[in-house]
């Protein structure tokens, strides 16, 4: 894959922008992450408006060079904050707008830099910073891209991977640092909408902007089980939580600071940022007529949010004892290639057994993966004809419920993957999943190991061969001769996606070669390329 050493400012503005619509897709889901008893709005969704503020008022900025864009992206944030995560976001880009300052562009140092402005000005933002929150996966963000740097890499899309890869990780961590994400069985809401928007960014610089169209973000898991039930909790929990207060303050001479030391003792959850002319103020009080009274003697109040946090509190109680928890069911999947698993993880699968061709998983292998994972109900997808009846052993020996849908293909666990329903219930879902299989038709591209002839064809050692759903049927002198030679013998009218998963002893630069002729064979087809690092097969192709 080639390197990239420097963005200009227009790619800035076009990886957030790509970030902000990735995010998107998951605010639901991140708002579902939002746990008692903290019930302060909507992080998803505060943190995807927020970005679209950050987004609008960046395409409107002048001066696009990388310093330009980020001043802009983080005026935007700043007046566009909604909630708590939203006024932390927009102190993220204000660090990396004091980083790039004066940048026409700027390499992996200088993302380095900006990320490390991030942390700190986040942290300086908020009143009392609590580990096991966003600010935390920002500060271990930060810290592995500096790691990455510092170790002489100079490539940006390496450094991303390195910053989305740590995120993830800390993420994976908050509930061992924040009690009530450990008692609830969650991740931070606030840290999985960073992660993602790292991971948005990311995928936009490895030129995934079509993947990330049919696909939808992952969300971390938490590592630790799910100790405490809601009805137990809310026994427990008796102090009020008042109002969330948040409002834009603008006026003459304001000073951020001086505004935070007279409402420490107001409430709490208290942040208070931004310039003489704008301060975003948000706090959590029993009385927020007092923080109303004093804010009017500074400047005007505009985009004023008063919520009752015990009304939204008992609502959510409410909601929670008619509703499944978004996690009810959890799929595992066998894959094998750092690529691959990457998908199968990005598409909400909650672990990802190492296995495939020539590296069968065992039985204690699946039952590990099972057993580790957070759910009683498990479904599992071998994604290879001789794993199935392996996997077919594991529901009798564990006290979970576990369904085996028969994927024979890594094409196969993708669509049955796609076609899993979070409102659907264990059986109906498993049931979807086998029935979506037949949507799908895929393509294996290997070399033989041994001269031989079989079914009329005659082929040499190491010759590029194609699998057409498991059947030998084609070869070739190239991997391109045998993948056209496949895809004639399909009736292609009624397919709409080709995917391209490379292995790992394919190149890149091949791959784009193959998948440009088969876009000008076939013009009607949209074909996606993704590095899928998988041993043995040079290309496994999806057709849909």
């Amino acid at each position: 894959m080639s390197q990239t050493k420097v963005v200009a400012g227009q790619d800035l503005r076009e990886m957030f922008a790509a970030a902000g619509s990735w995010l998107e897709k998951s605010s639901a889901e991140i708002d579902a992450l939002n746990v008692f008893p903290v019930p302060d709005g909507d992080t998803g969704t505060n943190m995807m408006l927020t970005m679209r503020s950050t987004m609008e008022e960046a395409y409107r900025a002048p001066d696009h060079s990388a310093s330009g864009v980020a001043h802009a992206m983080a005026k935007g944030a700043l007046m566009g904050a909604r909630g708590n995560s939203g006024v932390i976001l927009s102190q993220i880009w204000r660090g990396l707008a004091e980083g790039l300052e004066g940048r026409e562009s700027f390499n992996a140092t200088d993302l380095a830099d900006a990320l490390d402005k991030s942390a700190v000005i986040a942290y300086k933002g908020v009143s009392n910073p609590v580990e096991g929150t966003m600010l935390t996966v920002m500060k271990d963000a930060a810290a592995a891209a500096r790691a990455r740097v510092d170790a002489g890499d100079e490539d940006i899309i390496a450094i991303m991977e390195a910053t989305v890869n740590a995120a993830g990780e800390s993420l994976a961590n908050t509930p061992n640092l924040l009690k009530v994400l450990r008692d609830a069985g969650v991740v931070d809401a606030g840290g999985q909408g960073l992660y993602t928007i790292f991971e948005g960014a990311m995928r936009y610089l490895r030129g995934e902007t079509e993947l990330m169209r049919l696909r939808k973000p992952q969300i971390i898991v938490s590592e630790t089980p799910h100790v405490a039930s809601l009805t137990a909790a809310a026994g427990v929990e008796e102090v009020p939580f008042g109002y969330c207060t948040e409002f834009l303050l603008k006026g003459e001479k304001l000073d951020a600071e001086t505004i935070k030391k007279r409402l420490l003792k107001k409430g709490e959850s208290l942040i208070v940022v931004g310039d003489e002319t704008a301060v975003r103020i948000h706090i959590h009080t029993l009385t927020p007529g007092n923080v109303v009274q004093f804010a009017t003697k500074l400047g005007t109040m505009h985009q004023v949010s008063i919520r009752n946090m015990d009304e939204q509190h008992q609502d959510y109680l409410e909601m929670q004892k008619d509703r499944l928890p978004t996690t009810d069911t959890a799929v595992i999947a066998v894959a094998s290639g750092d690529g691959l698993a990457d998908v199968f993880g990005s598409l909400g699968a909650a672990a990802v057994v190492p296995g495939g061709q020539t590296m069968n998983p065992s039985t204690k292998d699946i039952l590990q993966a099972v057993e580790s994972t957070f759910s009683d109900k498990i479904i599992i997808l071998p994604n290879n004809k001789n794993i199935i009846l392996t996997a077919e052993q594991v529901p009798a020996l564990t006290e979970k419920k576990v369904k085996v849908v028969p994927t024979r293909t890594i094409p196969q666990g993708v669509v049955a993957l796609l076609a899993f329903d979070y409102e659907a219930e264990f059986n109906t879902n498993a049931d979807i999943m086998t029935k979506a299989l037949a949507a799908v038709k895929t393509i294996e591209v290997t070399r033989s190991v041994r001269t031989t002839r079989i079914n009329g064809l005659k082929i040499k050692k190491k010759q590029p061969i194609g699998l057409l759903d498991g059947d030998l049927v084609a070869a070739g002198e190239t991997n391109a001769e045998v993948i056209h030679k496949l895809l004639d013998r399909l009736d292609l009218e009624k397919a709409e996606v080709v995917t391209m998963y490379y292995g790992a002893e394919a190149e890149a630069a091949e791959a784009e070669q193959i998948s440009a002729s088969i876009t000008k064979e076939y013009p009607q087809l949209q074909v996606e390329v993704i590095r899928g690092g998988q041993p043995h097969y040079s290309y496994i192709i999806s057709i849909e």
